[in-house]
């Protein structure tokens, strides 16, 4: 028996909130669950700093990327399972793709890209294809297997319908993803029929489509994830921890620039600063580092880095006011020159964040990036895109949202040092959103 098809002797079984149980029956899919690089991920919070905002939101990456597997193997298993438009030899190329597919995720994801100017799709790449336990395990089942898993990841395998299951505006890492952060924030938003939407899925052509019998279970699941959004995801004050982490680690950086001695050298970021970091440094990263030296930067000479550590830490976090960049820019210049005039470094206390989300889209030919719309498969045969069928989803198609704030520390503008310009600050924030 070869090891592609090797069977464990008994299944493994994982107890799941979501799924209730997620079974493990391939040996490659067991050894990869083991592996170095995919145990990191039970270090990686699945939702960054929601967490400081909604308690329960401690779950994590590993436990995300399972549920994702779960949901593939069921429709691989069970709902495609000997229909003659799928591929059984596609079976564990898109088991291994959706296990994997958030491997390269670091510690605070997106903050810590933003700061460093890494992507962690590069390194989910450099992980499947690198020196890692994940690529030898790979390698067992061919030569050229982790290069077939890392195409399905980045979207550009042969096969569409292996990559839709894995990315499209109907996956399973959404489908994970909302239930998942629906439990554990303990919101009802992100709650939908997914045993409906998988009960009517169907492979066809290069595509998978939903019998319009599901039309109105697609509805509920596009509106869950558009509350999700903009009830969790984009919270605003979970906006503010976020505002946070990266000015500590734009503050961590240009000291270190400039020569600062720290109490405790940042050994884990060194290779990051100057950016002669490998695939190894990365991996060297979690959160319980970063929290590790937040905790120890509380007490660095440096006024800046200590309190903005602290404040992560203990959650002493900005407050924010509304703010349009249209109308408001002038009025951002002034705030920082008056900032600067009572004592509060604007680069590091005053911030204009922004951030936006498109609910469903349909493909548009000629623009940069290629949105696979949800198609429903109508009894007649003929395949219809969701929006022509569906006066929901049409209302909110290719209708982008854009949320802007602006966060700054309050309790700094009502002490008694500066008064006069720190009064002008607080009479501007008044104003009309700023």
């Amino acid at each position: 028996m070869s090891y592609a098809t090797q069977k464990l002797a008994e299944e493994k079984v994982f107890k799941d909130p979501v799924h209730r149980y997620i079974h493990v029956r391939d040996q490659v899919i067991w050894d990869l669950v083991n592996s170095r690089e995919f145990q990191r991920l039970r270090r990686i919070k699945q939702l960054g700093t929601s967490y400081l905002v909604f308690h329960g939101a401690e779950h994590s990456r590993f436990s995300h990327s399972l549920g994702v597997y779960e949901i593939v193997r069921r429709i691989s298993d069970d709902i495609f399972h000997g229909r003659p438009e799928w591929d059984e030899d596609e079976r564990l190329v898109v088991l291994c793709a959706a296990l994997l597919h958030d491997l390269g995720h670091g510690p605070f994801s997106h903050s810590f890209e933003k700061v460093f100017h890494v992507d962690h799709e590069e390194f989910t790449r450099e992980i499947l294809l690198g020196d890692t336990e994940v690529n030898q395990i790979l390698l067992k089942v061919g030569e050229e297997f982790p290069k077939k898993v890392a195409e399905v990841i980045a979207k550009t395998y042969a096969n569409k319908q292996v990559v839709s299951l894995i990315s499209s505006q109907i996956d399973a890492d959404r489908m994970d993803y909302l239930q998942r952060d629906a439990y554990y924030t303990g919101v009802s938003y992100g709650h939908f029929d997914m045993e409906r939407i998988l009960r009517v899925m169907r492979p066809v052509e290069d595509q998978v489509v939903i019998k319009s019998s599901g039309m109105h279970a697609v509805e509920d699941y596009i509106m869950s994830r558009y509350q999700m959004y903009w009830q969790v995801y984009f919270h605003p004050v979970a906006r503010s921890a976020e505002v946070i982490l990266r000015k500590i680690l734009q503050r961590a950086k240009e000291l270190s620039e400039n020569g600062y001695k720290f109490k405790q050298p940042p050994t884990h970021f060194m290779a990051f600063f100057d950016r002669s970091f490998t695939l190894k440094d990365y991996l060297a990263l979690d959160e319980g580092v970063l929290m590790t030296y937040f905790q120890l930067w509380m007490t660095e000479r440096d006024p800046i880095l200590s309190d903005l550590s602290d404040r992560f830490v203990n959650r002493r976090l900005f407050q924010y006011v509304d703010f349009d960049p249209g109308k408001d820019y002038r009025k951002l210049g002034e705030l920082a020159q008056l900032f600067r005039e009572a004592g509060i470094d604007p680069e590091y206390y005053l911030i204009d964040d922004s951030t936006s989300d498109l609910p469903y889209d349909f493909y548009r030919p000629g623009e940069e990036e290629e949105r696979l719309p949800i198609h429903l498969l109508m009894p007649s045969g003929e395949i219809k895109e969701l929006s022509r069928q569906s006066q929901i989803v049409d209302a909110i198609s290719g209708k982008r949202r854009t949320d802007y704030k602006l966060y700054f520390p309050a309790e700094l503008l009502i002490d008694g040092k500066k008064k006069a310009s720190k009064q002008k600050i607080l009479e501007l924030l008044r104003k009309g959103g700023v």
